[in-house]
C-alpha cells in the first residue's frame, strides 16, 4: 500500500519489434483527453519503462483504493487509444494491449 490511499499496481505488456521509436513517440504526444481520463478515474504517477532487450514494457502507477478496473476498458477514448497503438504492440482481440500483471516481491520508500 502505498500513501495517500492508492496502491501501487504494475503489469507488462510486448512491443512489436522495430517499434522503440513511435511507441515513445505516441506516448510523448499522448491525448489531453486520455490523460485526463486516467488522472480522474484515479491513477496517478504512471510510468511505462522498455527493456530495449526484449521489448518488453513494464508499467507501473499509483492507483486510488476505489478505482474501477472495469471502466476504462469500456471508455470511448481508452478503445480509440488502443485502435491507435494495436499495430505497434501485442494485443488481444479487442485491441487492448496483452496485459500481464505483476507481483510486488519488494518496496522500499
Amino acid at each position: 500500500m502505498a500513501n495517500n490511499n492508492t496502491i501501487r499496481n504494475a503489469f507488462k505488456m510486448k512491443l512489436k519489434p522495430g517499434f522503440e521509436a513511435e511507441y515513445k513517440k505516441r506516448h510523448d504526444e499522448i491525448w489531453p483527453e486520455l490523460e485526463s481520463l486516467l488522472s480522474e478515474t484515479g491513477i496517478q504517477d504512471y510510468s511505462i519503462f522498455l527493456d530495449e532487450e526484449t521489448l518488453i514494457l513494464f508499467a507501473v502507477q499509483k492507483i486510488s483504493a476505489d478505482f474501477d478496473e472495469s471502466f476504462l476498458p469500456n471508455h470511448p477514448i481508452v478503445k480509440k487509444w488502443w485502435a491507435y497503438m494495436g499495430d505497434i504492440m501485442d494485443t488481444n482481440p479487442d485491441n487492448s494491449p496483452i496485459s500481464i500483471p505483476l507481483k510486488e516481491v519488494f518496496h522500499l520508500d
